[in-house]
């Protein structure tokens, strides 16, 4: 296996990625398509609302031609929905938002042939290096424990746990603090 590249793209660039991103994510989905909410369509959706949230950006990691695995996200603005599923509430100011204070990961995969060599790492770190929010947050399925787990050992915490669409799974909403407030 050669050495993998990371490559960062914003919004203006969907159109020459989106491809890329929806080919990944049906085959690392490719058990769940069937699920209405993990459905292909379901994703192009939530890409398109994640994609509107300016300053969007999406980490590919790339070896060679071959795309490993992605990661984006993008800061949470005020007024944020992001807060608003969960099953038990926080407090007020802990959820307070600004569109500075809060990056939300919406998406972290990598394709089979690549886990377990450090790349999911790598694409996260690179997608959170510079990053003037104070704090990162993203949503893991309980039902995946190792995953939960290592986002743990990178420096998150479990806050809660969220359904943020009806027809969503439950999940563990994780935060992760970038620098003081």
């Amino acid at each position: 296996m050669t050495t993998v590249e990371l490559r960062r793209y914003g919004r203006h660039d969907l159109d020459s990625i989106r491809q890329t991103l929806t080919d990944m994510y049906a085959e690392v989905y490719a058990d769940r398509l069937s699920d209405p909410f993990f459905s292909v369509e379901r994703f192009e959706e939530r890409l398109e609302g994640h994609v509107s949230r300016d300053p969007w950006e999406v980490i590919i990691g790339w070896d060679g031609t071959e795309p490993v695995g992605y990661a984006y996200g993008s800061p949470l603005q005020p007024r944020s929905r992001w807060w608003a599923g969960m099953l038990q509430p926080l407090p007020e100011a802990m959820t307070a938002e600004d569109g500075t204070r809060t990056m939300a990961l919406f998406e972290l995969l990598v394709r089979r042939p690549w886990r377990k060599t450090g790349t999911a790492r790598r694409i996260h770190e690179e997608l959170l290096s510079g990053r003037a929010e104070e704090r990162v947050t993203l949503l893991v399925e309980p039902t995946h424990p190792k995953v939960k787990t290592l986002y743990e050992s990178w420096g998150y915490e479990n806050v809660g746990d969220q359904q943020p669409f009806p027809d969503a799974p439950v999940y563990a909403t994780m935060l992760r603090m970038l620098r003081s407030a």
